[in-house]
């Protein structure tokens, strides 16, 4: 009989959780509900309402932002204290297992159907270590290491390493950085706000003002849409200089990653940013700083680079982690 397991994506914003039958892959998703998670007192509150029909689940993954530790976990920006204890108590005793967000992502992306996916640098086939790398409201890192045909998720906090800039441009960013924030970390260059400390840079140094309709649609929406949509179209030059160089720092920084954990089994990009600048990425920037790591360049030329464009693979890669309790 097919399993039944309960996969969860907990944010600060909105809860998801989803039933998925199977013993295999690919698992079959029976029903899905998001929930505003500030609406609850805590993730148990939620649970009981999604299984309120009587559905017993044989095990249960949450990914969940921030770190966990020996089984609980305090995400960030959300008021709810997890303990994967309490969680399988509240469940009947359904084991439990609270993971890293990107961690259950990385679970996630290996079992992504073909179209879920855009490949940016094709460089080969292989099975083996893979990387996710994440930029969206801040830069996410994770892993994957792979041993006899399973994968199994690393955790990570890499996108609050250190910001490694390559060039005079960048040691110039790293230095306008470093007076505002002291310490200068990826995420403050690859992000949504990094992406508008890259520009407020360009912009100092460049010593043009403004436009006026640029600062207006900074001021009303997201600042970073604005500048990326504003390089799109080429309407101002400082934002296409700005992409272009956050697209060259992403694509360094991917390969900082992909040869940390040797990832021959492809580098993946996830979050927000990544499908909404396709057309960026593919460019040219992106491979060049993928590649540009000297005697090394030739193992970064045969890693695969893909965008996932599913904002459901932490869903679907907590479902995996459940299932794996069970095997």
């Amino acid at each position: 009989m097919a399993r039944t397991l309960l996969a969860g994506d907990v944010g600060a914003t909105k809860t998801l959780l989803a039933l998925y039958r199977g013993d295999t892959a690919p698992l079959r998703i029976v029903r899905k509900t998001r929930y505003t998670s500030r609406d609850y007192a805590g993730l148990e509150q939620v649970c009981a309402e999604f299984l309120s029909d009587g559905t017993h689940a044989d095990a249960a993954c949450f990914g969940v932002p921030g770190v966990v530790v020996e089984g609980t976990a305090q995400p960030s920006n959300l008021d709810w204290k997890l303990d994967a204890k309490k969680i399988s108590a509240t469940l009947g005793t359904t084991p439990v297992r609270l993971l890293n967000d990107l961690a259950a992502t990385a679970m996630g992306v290996v079992n992504l159907a073909p179209g879920d996916c855009e490949i940016i640098h094709p460089g080969g086939s292989a099975l083996g270590n893979v990387a996710v790398i994440a930029a969206g409201t801040g830069l996410g890192e994770a892993a994957l290491a792979y041993d006899d045909g399973r994968y199994y998720p690393v955790v990570s906090e890499g996108g609050h390493s250190s910001f490694a800039p390559e060039g005079e441009d960048q040691i110039e960013l790293l230095r306008f950085l470093a007076r505002e924030f002291g310490h200068v970390s990826s995420e403050r260059v690859l992000s949504g706000p990094g992406l508008v400390n890259v520009y407020r840079f360009l912009r100092a140094r460049s010593g043009v003002e403004e436009p006026q309709w640029l600062r207006a649609a900074r001021d009303s929406g997201d600042p970073a849409a604005a500048i990326s949509a504003a390089a799109a179209e080429s309407r101002d030059r400082v934002c296409v200089d700005a992409l272009s160089m956050f697209c060259a720092m992403y694509g360094a920084e991917a390969a900082n990653l992909a040869l940390k954990v040797l990832a021959i089994g492809g580098v993946y990009l996830c979050g927000g940013i990544a499908p909404k600048i396709l057309p960026a990425l593919r460019s040219g920037e992106f491979a060049r700083g993928f590649t540009g790591k000297g005697r090394l360049a030739p193992v970064l030329e045969k890693i695969a680079v893909r965008v996932v464009t599913n904002p459901e693979a932490a869903l679907l890669g907590a479902a995996h982690s459940a299932l794996a309790m069970l095997c």
